[in-house]
């Protein structure tokens, strides 16, 4: 099914701003004057949407959102998403959906313009199902304290077309897309992004720079990229590459500094498609990648929430692919003594109870990669 031209979000600016990677200060507390000067910067180019959850930072994201965008800004100059986790610390039904309250309380605003049911996966779907959130939230729709709804989703083609079949009436969807994932045969993102396009349901799109690492690849792509433009940072080949999709609403870019924040505005203040040529270059840089080992970690943190030993797992495998993608073992080894020291625990304290397995949105083996960094780093 092709896209009709005024599909939801047809005109909204191609970049968001994922509220997910906030920068802190030394006492983990929110960096606000930061925050608020790359709010200032984000709007000052026409971009307007921003994407936080009840569960970012324990809340503190949906705070930060309101200190730096909801008191500063009229609320006809923005959009804002939040959403609502059924399996992060086990809720019930009356705790889950009690969330949107809070989230409302938090953000400062009496209605949402987008609203979505968070992280569907092959193990946690069910839990939704039996919460009854599917109707919960389309409720919310019709007493209009949210404007459009959805949910975002890690999983394979088959549970997102039983999905969208299900729920025709959903309004957008948000799907992992980034160039080193669409022949991932874990993350399927063409797949996924192919039953979007026939359900013609438009979508957001996370992790375009996949939690950072696209904004620093290895050396074989970062020489692609600089022979056919060596103005141009990495990070914009990933995005405008998302961006550059039929039926996108926006691409969320989690932004952690200011300098992050001008570069992306610098390309998507005015976003151009990638062309035909560029295209090609991408496609370059597909192939040298997929010759990479490396983590395909993109630091949620899901994993940690409920780790019993406390053990920083994106820290520790960020560690290690400087080790297998950058090639640099001494720095390898510095990171990973670094967060053991701060976390006081080591990857071989793992007990391998697989809770961090179960919440992990990309599926990672992460029991055995944490035998892999403890016999490599320590």
């Amino acid at each position: 099914m092709a896209y009709a031209r005024n599909y939801l979000g047809h005109d909204t600016p191609k970049l968001g701003f994922g509220m997910m990677r906030l920068p802190k200060l030394e006492d983990g507390s929110m960096d606000m004057e930061q925050i608020c000067q790359m709010v200032d910067v984000f709007m000052g180019a026409g971009l307007t949407y921003f994407d936080t959850a009840y569960v970012y930072d324990g809340g503190e994201s949906e705070i930060a959102t309101r200190k730096a965008l909801v008191e500063r800004y009229p609320r006809d100059a923005f959009t804002v998403t939040t959403k609502a986790n059924a399996w992060l610390g086990n809720p019930t039904a009356e705790q889950t959906k009690a969330q949107f309250q809070t989230s409302m309380e938090r953000l400062g605003v009496d209605y949402l313009d987008y609203y979505l049911l968070h992280a569907i996966q092959d193990n946690n779907q069910q839990m939704y199902d039996d919460f009854g959130l599917w109707d919960w939230i389309r409720d919310l729709k019709e007493q209009g304290v949210i404007r459009a709804w959805g949910f975002s989703f890690h999983a394979g083609p088959e549970r997102l077309e039983r999905l969208l079949t299900a729920y025709p009436d959903i309004d957008f969807i948000q799907l992992q897309i980034n160039y080193a994932d669409m022949e991932d045969a874990e993350v399927q993102a063409r797949a996924n992004y192919e039953v979007a396009r026939e359900h013609g349901v438009p979508f957001t799109v996370m992790e375009p720079v996949k939690g950072g690492t696209l904004a620093n690849p290895p050396r074989s792509v970062r020489e692609i990229f600089d022979a056919a433009n060596p103005d141009m940072s990495y990070a914009s080949w990933a995005i405008r590459y998302a961006a550059s999709m039929e039926g996108v609403l926006t691409v969320l870019s989690g932004m952690s500094t200011l300098d992050q924040v001008r570069d992306n505005v610098s390309y998507m203040g005015d976003f151009q498609p990638l062309s035909a040529d560029e295209q090609a270059v991408v496609a370059r840089a597909q192939e040298a990648l997929a010759g990479v080992r490396q983590y395909k970690c993109t630091a949620c943190h899901y994993c940690t929430e409920g780790c019993p030993v406390g053990i920083p797992i994106p820290d520790f495998l960020a560690a290690m692919n400087r080790k297998l993608v950058f090639e640099n073992e001494s720095d390898a080894r510095r990171r990973y003594a670094r967060a053991a020291e701060k976390a006081g625990v080591n990857a071989s304290d793992c007990i391998g109870c697989g809770q961090c397995e179960a919440a992990c949105p990309q599926r990672l083996p992460i029991i055995s990669y944490l035998e892999e960094v403890a016999a490599e780093l320590e």
